[in-house]
């Protein structure tokens, strides 16, 4: 099996050719059909998180699989399947503990990137996926099959956007039904993340967010109440919401160190912050570790939502379909890849949720 010609954008590059290898061991090469942009597509274009260039961005995906490698069972060429950019083993001492997101072991296209240039120069396999381009070639289990009427635009916001969120209420907090939650940050992933407590019937679900647009949005995805994140009295209205307690979970949604402080702030006692958005390397949070002791509190991170690619996806597939996850409603903008950049620009600017590259 020889190599694909693909058109693919990435940072150091415009919208070029490159070549991507044939699956070898354990591997899949995808068709695209449609990829969202990520604010963390965002923080590595930005230079924030570092990296070589060039490099292929874009990780939340879906499209058919046009050929696989040897060992590969459960999809074939011709299936429909989100991409995510989770690798595991499935026998590691991490995956061993249902914890797919951490596993340890080094994969082949960890160390080679499946991207050249046309002249054979390496271009780096951003965020394990490089899905801004026309073709992918990932892990196996980075991908997952899903029902061939599921609309691709909506399916791809499954692989970081949806699981992200809503797995952190199912899965790394598992949000016990009436806890009261707080959300900071109404992107893609807050909304998905009250999507998770709408599920778990958490009350009150308190939205927070500087833009008024994305409060709005909140309401239609969960929020019992919206607050403006900017607000001078945010801890003082959320406990007025909670008895005078504070929320049982806050989550962070998003990369800043303010929304991160206020979080703890905004804590009940025995209450938990999950940090599930990540802030560009070099930030720092601060909490008082006294007073977190005696009141019994926590802070836990969240990766990817704690998802396992093949037990979660299905379910939220189905939930999409028996309409009780919102997808569909998710998307701002849909944008060929020649307009790549103006859809970045958009996400750029706060008022998108999700917009998305779709491929004919």
């Amino acid at each position: 099996m020889k190599a694909a010609v693909c058109r693919a954008f990435g940072q150091g590059l415009r919208i070029e050719e490159l070549k991507l290898a044939a699956p070898g061991v354990g591997e899949v090469r995808v068709d695209l059909k449609a990829c969202a942009i990520c604010h963390s597509d965002l923080f590595f274009l930005d230079g924030s998180w570092g990296g070589d260039l060039p490099q292929v961005y874009g990780h939340e995906a879906a499209g058919i699989v046009e050929s696989v490698g040897p060992g590969v069972e459960h999809v074939k060429p011709g299936d429909h399947v989100v991409v995510t950019l989770i690798r595991h083993c499935g026998d590691c001492h991490f995956c061993h503990r249902d914890q797919d997101v951490l596993c340890e072991t080094t994969f082949p296209l960890d160390e080679r990137s499946p991207l050249t240039d046309l002249a054979g120069e390496s271009v780096g396999h951003g965020l394990r996926t490089g899905g801004f381009a026309e073709q992918v070639l990932v892990e196996a289990s980075q991908v997952c099959e899903i029902a061939k009427d599921i609309p691709f635009d909506a399916a791809c916001l499954l692989a970081c956007g949806v699981i992200t969120g809503f797995g952190a209420v199912m899965n790394t907090a598992a949000v016990p039904r009436g806890a009261s939650v707080a959300v900071i940050g109404c992107g893609g992933v807050g909304l998905n993340a009250l999507q998770g407590a709408q599920h778990v019937q958490a009350d009150p679900i308190i939205a927070l967010d500087i833009v008024p647009e994305k409060l709005v949005a909140a309401k239609r995805f969960g929020a019992t109440h919206a607050i403006s994140s900017g607000d001078s009295d945010v801890i003082a209205q959320i406990h007025d919401l909670t008895s005078g307690r504070g929320v049982d979970y806050a989550f962070v949604t998003v990369g800043a160190k303010p929304a991160i402080d206020q979080s703890v702030a905004m804590l009940s006692r025995g209450g938990t912050a999950v940090i599930v958005g990540m802030p560009a390397s070099g930030v720092m949070g601060a909490y008082d570790p006294g007073n977190l002791a005696a009141t019994g509190q926590r802070i836990i991170g969240s990766k990817m939502g704690a998802a396992r690619v093949a037990i979660d996806i299905p379910i939220l597939a189905e939930l999409y379909k028996k309409g009780a996850l919102k997808l569909d409603e998710l998307i701002s903008g849909r944008y060929p890849l020649e307009r790549i950049n103006e859809a970045i620009d958009d996400v750029r600017h706060g008022t998108a949720l999700r917009n998305v590259i779709v491929f004919p």
